[in-house]
């Protein structure tokens, strides 16, 4: 069976390639193919987005497709960078100037309970035929950290304390963060419905 990550992010794609190792699935990313179009994520919320890409990229190779948009909110400032964190530091966003932008406009909040935060993850499964097949989410609780730590992950993970941990998602493992990050946790509730529902025959 084979499914395509609409992605072109190597680090989210490895962690789902990662989550699915034993599973009978073959996955391609949007780094495969050529010629796709930018996607204009323009839904006000992370499902609306996950949908938006899931349906676009599906219709364009005429294939099954997981998509998901992510992202942090932080309680300190509203619940931003919310569906813009991705490029939260304007156009040419790279994921240290979003990190960079979002420790500077932290500086006043002097203590961890000020700087409370989650990831949020809505994940969706879409097939050129049948549409909608799955949708989900996740949540990962924590805090952001006064500096970045940690070599692994990717977006926001060097500055983010998740709930119950003295570290960054970046100093984590890939099976640790797996098991209790919001990508994770939408991974793991898909992969109950296609591995241990059994559904895999049944809907492609």
């Amino acid at each position: 069976m084979e499914i395509v990550i609409a992605t072109k992010n190597k680090g989210k794609v490895k962690e789902i390639i990662h989550f699915f190792r034993n599973a009978d699935i073959y996955f391609k990313s949007l780094n495969d193919f050529s010629d796709i179009p930018e996607i204009m994520e323009n839904g006000s919320t992370f499902e609306e987005n996950a949908v938006i890409k899931a349906e676009t990229i599906a219709e364009i190779l005429n294939k099954s497709v997981i998509a998901d948009d992510s992202g942090l909110q932080v309680d300190f400032l509203n619940g931003n960078p919310g569906v813009y964190s991705a490029r939260y530091s304007g156009v040419n966003a790279t994921d240290r100037s979003n990190r960079l932008k979002l420790l500077k406009e932290l500086e006043n909040a002097k203590t961890s309970d000020n700087r409370s935060a989650r990831f949020v993850c809505s994940l969706v499964l879409w097939d050129s035929r049948k549409g909608l097949i799955f949708k989900t989410s996740g949540i990962c609780e924590g805090t952001i950290g006064f500096e970045e730590k940690g070599e692994g992950g990717f977006g926001y993970d060097s500055i983010f304390i998740p709930e119950g941990f003295e570290k960054t998602m970046a100093q984590l493992t890939d099976d640790e963060k797996n098991s209790i990050s919001h990508r994770g946790k939408a991974l793991a509730n898909l992969h109950d419905f296609l591995i241990g529902g059994n559904k895999m025959p049944h809907l492609f």
